[in-house]
């Protein structure tokens, strides 16, 4: 494999290059001809200082392109702050949240036991009530039937007094009650 490059490499030579029977510094040969073509064109290049030209667009692009990535990193670090900062921010409100949500659950309860409290005392004022009507119901029934009672009794002790009573009786009886009712009036 080494002895087919190196002929390969002695067969590419520019004497081999030549045509026949032409000499290697001739017109003929066309390698030399683009040889003196490529150092021609490269003096011009130098000659109109092309490769400063270059190098001084190639170190602008290069300024430009620093600046470029100065100001993207800048923006990445505001943009990784920022983040940063909204993280925070959803944090603290989720916290938040959860602390008011806590709080509603807290007050739910403590609304419902006072809700409870306030029906029981409800109830139990309206049984009062309720047990007061009844004993009120029965306070009066009572009296009702006591006083026709009385008044039964009445009529009848009138109706036997009216028939055992004479005159004299009936005065004394009379006198009594004024003498009774005086004393109990002074």
């Amino acid at each position: 494999m080494r002895s087919l490059t190196v002929l390969v490499a002695i067969l590419a030579t520019p004497a081999l290059a030549a045509p026949a029977g032409k000499p290697f510094f001739s017109l003929y040969n066309t390698d030399l001809i683009v040889l003196m073509a490529f150092v021609i064109f490269v003096g011009i290049l130098i000659y109109f200082k092309v490769p400063a030209k270059i190098t001084g667009l190639l170190d602008s692009r290069a300024v430009s392109i620093k600046a470029e990535l100065d100001e993207a990193r800048r923006l990445r670090e505001e943009a990784l702050a920022l983040h940063a900062s909204f993280e925070r921010q959803h944090s603290n409100v989720k916290a938040e949240a959860e602390a008011i949500v806590e709080k509603a659950k807290v007050d739910a309860h403590h609304a419902a036991e006072q809700a409870k409290a306030e029906i029981e005392a409800s109830i139990a004022r309206r049984l009062k009530a309720a047990e007061d009507q009844i004993a009120s119901a029965e306070a009066g029934a009572i009296r009702d039937v006591r006083n026709a009672a009385v008044s039964v009794a009445i009529a009848a002790a009138g109706d036997v007094m009216a028939k055992q009573m004479d005159d004299e009786r009936s005065d004394a009886l009379i006198e009594k009650a004024i003498a009774t009712a005086q004393a109990r009036l002074h």
